[in-house]
């Protein structure tokens, strides 16, 4: 479980309705199921017009992501490259084929097939890069969905607030209940406002970080496949490697470390 994700929603929420409480409000007067109904409906049928089906649909799966998450696996990548690149200076590159069938990665089994099978080094940069591009230009859709959703859901809100005035004016004869319904009509204002700044956005800034990191990982993985395919040595490798593991560990502690000619 992501705990960031976790912990920063729930004290987003907490932060809002302590305030609420503090000056002496309720819950209750903010739970107004057709404002809810306004902003959220509003927001999702503007997406829909926005993106196709297929990638809205993605995209919902995605919410998923944003508070599990699985780590990239950059050490055992690299480790394994690492063995890769022993392998192939002792057995040269055709030794490979026989470890195809052992790799779990898709991009990583295509760049080694694609080496064993005597591509040229410049041709299988171009060749995976090319596959990184257009993946990531995929990809990029995801997090725009929710950055869409964060832009329409102030304007249906404030549609929301308009519509609750009208509603408010017709019936200015019973001035007691004014007051009220003004407040009432405001509250379609505070979920569209809200919303879009306590969730839709903060997912696509956290959708676009897991993105990256996926990127980050392919590019080091394709770095480490080219320079076997160029007989660098296996200690230059994992020096190269290692300066893609730059973020920080889990748990906070230094740098990362990779075993020397891990096998």
């Amino acid at each position: 479980m992501d705990t960031s994700s976790l912990i920063g929603i729930l004290l987003a929420l907490a932060g809002i309705l302590a305030g609420l409480l503090l000056e002496g409000g309720h819950i209750g007067q903010i739970l107004q199921p057709t404002a809810a109904m306004i902003v959220l409906g509003g927001t999702f049928g503007a997406v829909m017009l926005q993106y196709p089906l297929a990638i809205v649909g993605t995209a919902t799966k995605r919410l998923f992501g944003v508070f599990f998450h699985r780590e990239t696996g950059s050490e055992s990548c690299v480790r394994q490259l690492i063995h890769f690149a022993n392998k192939a200076r002792r057995s040269g590159i055709i030794s490979l084929d026989q470890d195809l069938q052992s790799i779990e990665d898709p991009f990583l089994k295509q760049a080694v097939m694609l080496a064993v099978d005597g591509t040229e080094p410049s041709e299988l940069r171009k060749i995976m890069e090319l596959q990184i591009e257009n993946q990531f230009e995929l990809e990029e859709k995801i997090p725009a969905v929710f950055e869409s959703a964060g832009g329409f859901s102030p304007t249906i809100g404030i549609i929301g607030a308009v519509m609750g005035l009208i509603q408010v004016m017709q019936h200015l004869d019973h001035m007691d209940e004014v007051g009220r319904g003004i407040a009432v009509a405001f509250v379609a204002t505070i979920y569209g406002v809200g919303v879009a700044n306590i969730f839709f956005l903060p997912v696509a800034g956290k959708l676009r970080l897991r993105i990256r990191e996926q990127q980050v990982l392919k590019e080091m993985t394709l770095e480490g496949v080219v320079s076997i395919l160029e007989g660098m040595n296996p200690r230059m490798i994992e020096i190269k490697l290692e300066s893609f593991l730059t973020a920080p560990r889990a748990k906070g502690a230094g740098p990362v470390e990779v075993k020397k000619g891990a096998a």
